[in-house]
């Protein structure tokens, strides 16, 4: 279950409270529920607050609003159990199956997972700019809006061209040779200046851009996927392939995936690639620290477990490869 979809149970929950006459409350339409990661020392998979939320319009204390909503999510598909903390914090964790399910989308949906239509309806028209690190921002920002359902263009010379497939068309607009993209790479340039934030100036070290060493985070989001390409091969030659199912080792990794839809989704509504790229970083070192479990040591068998463990390696790999399409940044199997 990704957080999307809690967030959509949590909403069917609060209507069905309001329908049975539990919660006076308005008639509940875009009721937008926000679920994060518990905050360091907190409990469960995911947090929320919307009882705080709604407990003014209720009438009641944010707690009596949070033990409604508990007794009500508990036994939803795919939530083992909830609790109330705080002044009625909501402390959901998940029932384990509906968090391996995680791997079998991503399986399923390819380089597309954590694609939505959660901005159906809505249109954006960017100006034409020649400025390098506006104009990269701009393309990927297309990109992640038409992921999530939305009608984004860039504007050109001639107009404004519609974002391609899964908004991975690129408009073409007149401007120099970006010097940066010349000194360290299209790649390399690219990276530089969606890692960093709006507010933020991109890192123009060529030397540090280039090196092929841990503190260059785009080596690090590539490797990772290298990597997972590689025990893919290594797991062929020991005669065994990836199949879902539980693994105990990677539930970070496993978060991370789940967390993706929601990243993807916060990138566009805010126009932040920024967003996207800190959560590729996330997801490879999470990737490069599972990997050494992944497959058999020594004399070790190959066991449903190992082929449980490729598959969430796999899956990490897919999220990796995925994220930099968006971003217009090449993923090599090989490096």
């Amino acid at each position: 279950m990704t957080p999307s979809e809690l967030s959509r149970t949590v909403v069917r929950v609060v209507r069905s409270a309001v329908d049975e006459g539990v919660l006076d409350l308005p008639p509940v339409g875009e009721l937008v529920v926000k679920v994060e990661r518990p905050r360091p020392g907190g409990r469960g998979d995911y947090a929320s607050g919307v009882a705080l939320k709604l407990a003014a319009a209720a009438g009641l204390p944010p707690r009596t609003v949070a033990e409604v909503l508990r007794q009500r999510m508990t036994g939803q598909a795919g939530i083992a159990h909830v609790e109330i903390s705080g002044p009625g914090f909501l402390n959901i964790t998940l029932d384990r199956a509906a968090q391996d399910d995680v791997v079998r989308q991503v399986r399923d949906a390819g380089l597309r997972y954590g694609y939505g239509e959660a901005l159906r309806g809505q249109s954006f028209t960017f100006a034409a700019v020649c400025e390098e690190r506006a104009r990269v921002v701009a393309e990927v920002v297309v990109r992640l809006l038409t992921a999530q359902g939305a009608l984004a263009r860039l504007g050109t010379d001639g107009g404004v061209e519609d974002g391609a497939e899964g908004g991975v068309g690129l408009p073409v607009v007149p401007c120099a040779m970006p010097r940066l993209a010349d000194l360290v790479g299209v790649d390399a340039a690219r990276w530089a200046m969606l890692r960093a934030a709006r507010h933020d100036r991109p890192r123009t070290d060529v030397e540090e851009l280039l090196a092929q060493r841990e503190s260059n985070s785009l080596f690090r989001v590539r490797y990772a996927y290298s990597r997972s390409r590689a025990l893919t091969r290594n797991a062929g030659e020991l005669g065994f392939g990836s199949e879902p199912g539980p693994v105990s080792e990677g539930a970070e990794l496993l978060a991370l995936l789940g967390d993706h839809p929601a990243v993807l989704e916060g990138a566009a509504r805010h126009h932040a690639p920024d967003r996207l790229a800190r959560h590729l970083e996330a997801v490879a070192d999470e990737l490069l620290r599972f990997q050494h479990q992944v497959l058999p040591l020594g004399d070790e068998k190959p066991s449903a477990a190992h082929r449980s463990r490729l598959a969430l390696a796999e899956a990490a790999g897919t999220v990796l490869a995925g994220g930099l399409s968006l971003l217009g940044v090449d993923a090599p199997e090989l490096l």
